[in-house]
């Protein structure tokens, strides 16, 4: 099954570009990623694809309101849209917004749809050095007047807290790639932070120096 294409087109239109002048850690290719990421885990559940691509699309699209409560915000947007009448009942609408509310790392419920979880697991983008260089743009946005080393501790410490053995990070489906890809993260935490510090510096020398 295939995303209808009139979807594809209003959302690339209308909904994609508003992502353009987000922080990096949730532009467009972030986005692009999820909705990729969303489109091969649903490949293995008896879902429609329609909505799963139109809740990864959406599912930053409130970030310019807070972060802290951007779901909820991204949400509202989703149900505000009118236009996705011509595609979705009133039931598929709420059944979006709520996947979208349940999609943060740090939420305290498990989501309520398969559709959630399918976008959680997708949001959480398991790869690592695409994690290394995330958490990167976010201390630089954040903390411009940190320098190197202490970017590097935040980070670290960070990532301990969210994806260490004990972190809050939380994967649903617990597909084989994203325990294949968590193992390696904490590998790095625990037993290479030497290799860890390499290659942030090697990133920190192509996104800072360059």
């Amino acid at each position: 099954m295939k995303v209808k294409v009139d979807i594809i087109n209003y959302i690339e239109k209308n909904i994609l570009p508003q992502y353009g002048d987000f922080d990096k850690a949730h532009n467009l290719n972030h986005i692009n990623r999820v909705i990729e990421n969303s489109l091969e885990i649903a490949r293995s559940y008896p879902v429609d694809i329609n909505l799963i691509y139109v809740i990864a699309a959406y599912h930053d699209i409130g970030m310019p309101k807070g972060r802290k409560d951007h779901g909820n915000h991204s949400a509202e947007i989703l149900l505000e849209d009118r236009n996705l009448d011509k595609w979705f009942s009133g039931d598929e609408r709420t059944l979006m917004a709520e996947a979208i509310e349940d999609h943060r790392a740090s939420l305290g419920h498990e989501p309520r749809s398969i559709y959630g979880k399918i976008v959680a697991d997708a949001d959480n983008d398991l790869e690592y050095r695409s994690i290394l260089m995330r958490c990167l743009w976010h201390s630089l946005a954040h903390f411009p007047g940190h320098d190197k080393d202490t970017h590097f501790d935040r980070i670290f410490n960070h990532m301990i807290d969210k994806y260490g053995e004990n972190g809050y990070l939380k994967t649903w489906l617990n597909s084989e790639h994203d325990m294949r890809s968590l193992s390696e993260i904490r590998h790095k935490l625990t037993n290479d932070r030497k290799g860890l510090r390499a290659d942030f510096d090697e990133l920190w020398n192509l996104e800072v120096q360059t």
